[in-house]
């Protein structure tokens, strides 16, 4: 079976308006850029990756490359060392508003463009050259591959950074930033000019997602209270002026980027990247926006919807015996979109040798809209594909299983009774 995950994503994609916004104009190698782009990216926790459209189209890391800094300068500096530098507090503005705190000097997050510039100062390395490299060694590890820096973007880039020497110069007159101004905005200009792909940024934030621990090579690469801190920033911050409408509307830790990119990741399920250029007010990409409103929605993904407990999907896998076998699929649990993602993916990669498929239902609890809307997807095209499936649902979990319209299906309350219909 093919998994229907990848058509649902050419869905949002085809689904989210291409009206409003424009490319940022400030940066010369921004400005360039192709406004009609769109690309999307999920990477599951435990390593499976789903794309659609521009997915693979390379651009700079610009802001979404903040979490990830501040990841590296706490495992370098300690929680609360770097607490003492950088605040946590959302700011209420823009991401390159000139400010500090009053009285501290501190910036007010590691989100907005102060705070990253301090952030940037305290990752570890003898200078700014050395700085530089640890942070884009880090992005590679991050993304399972190595990444460069786009020396072209970053030379534009570099060119039209008074702001932010602005900021640099302010920090260092409050005593703040201990190096040279300077330096710091040439490094924190190459941190942002590294060159990624949707898919390499959903497998990041997938790592935070699956608490530090890379869904493909499976190193971990940060502690968990790192993790829960950059996350817990990235969810009050992460969107600048827009949290406080984005913590309710998509409820995802993210972070955008003037480049276009949006990045979530959503704990111990799934990261997500969306890239897409024109960009609202607030500097966020507003296809992006659009398409996290509608991954949120439509699966489910929403923090504050709490499942009651995380067991397993997949209780198990097998054939049965006798003269007509029978594939078997035992779910079980509280099925949102990670534990339906499990069990469709078990049957899309399943050889099935046998002329029957079974979907035994008896231990699911709690079937959340995606969870339904996956299983009913992957029954009709099981029978698509020539297969009798059996449905063991005896709390009728699933009633509209009737609407799907196969003749190949067969709705049973138990096993024995699936396995007496032959």
């Amino acid at each position: 079976m093919r998994s229907p995950i990848p058509d649902y994503l050419l869905e949002v994609l085809d689904s989210c308006g291409e009206d409003g916004g424009a490319v940022a104009d400030y940066i010369p190698e921004l400005a360039a850029a192709d406004p009609d782009r769109f690309g999307i990216c999920v990477a599951t926790v435990d390593g499976t990756i789903y794309t659609a459209g521009d997915a693979d189209v390379e651009f700079t890391i610009q802001s979404m490359s903040k979490p990830f800094t501040y990841a590296i300068a706490l495992a370098d500096r300690g929680i609360d060392a770097l607490n003492e530098r950088v605040g946590v507090e959302p700011s209420g503005e823009a991401f390159n508003e000139i400010s500090v705190e009053r009285g501290t000097g501190r910036p007010k997050n590691a989100m907005i463009n102060a705070g990253a510039l301090l952030t940037h100062s305290l990752v570890d390395g003898d200078d700014s050259a050395a700085q530089s490299e640890r942070v884009r060694a880090g992005f590679s590890r991050f993304a399972g591959r190595d990444l460069v820096v786009d020396e072209q973007a970053f030379v534009s880039e570099l060119a039209s950074a008074h702001r932010n020497l602005g900021m640099a110069h302010l920090l260092k007159a409050a005593k703040t930033l201990d190096c040279d101004p300077v330096e710091i905005v040439r490094g924190y200009t190459r941190q942002c000019s590294v060159k990624v792909s949707c898919q390499d940024l959903a497998i990041m934030a997938a790592t935070l997602a699956n608490a530090g621990v890379h869904p493909l090579t499976h190193e971990t690469l940060l502690s968990r209270p790192v993790v829960r801190q950059v996350l817990s920033v990235m969810m009050t911050c992460g969107m600048y002026d827009a949290a406080g409408d984005w913590m309710t509307d998509v409820g995802i830790p993210a972070k955008s980027g003037v480049s276009g990119g949006v990045i979530g990741a959503l704990p111990g399920q799934v990261g997500i990247a969306v890239f897409s250029p024109r960009l609202d007010s607030h500097g966020s990409s507003v296809r992006g926006v659009e398409a996290f409103e509608r991954l949120s929605r439509d699966m489910g993904m929403h923090l504050m919807d709490v499942a009651q407990e995380g067991r397993s999907a997949l209780r198990g896998a097998y054939v049965t015996e006798g003269d007509d076998p029978m594939t078997v699929y035992e779910v079980q649990g509280d099925l949102r979109f990670a534990g339906a993602e499990t069990i469709v993916r078990a049957i899309a990669e399943g050889e099935h040798e046998t002329r029957r498929v079974a979907l035994d239902l008896t231990r699911v609890y709690r079937l959340h809209d995606v969870g339904r809307r996956m299983l009913l997807e992957s029954v009709r095209r099981l029978g698509e594909d020539g297969l009798e499936v059996v449905l063991v649902d005896p709390e009728c979990a699933l009633p509209e299983a009737a609407d799907v319209g196969s003749e190949r299906l067969t709705v049973v309350d138990s096993l024995a009774d699936g396995t007496a219909s032959t």
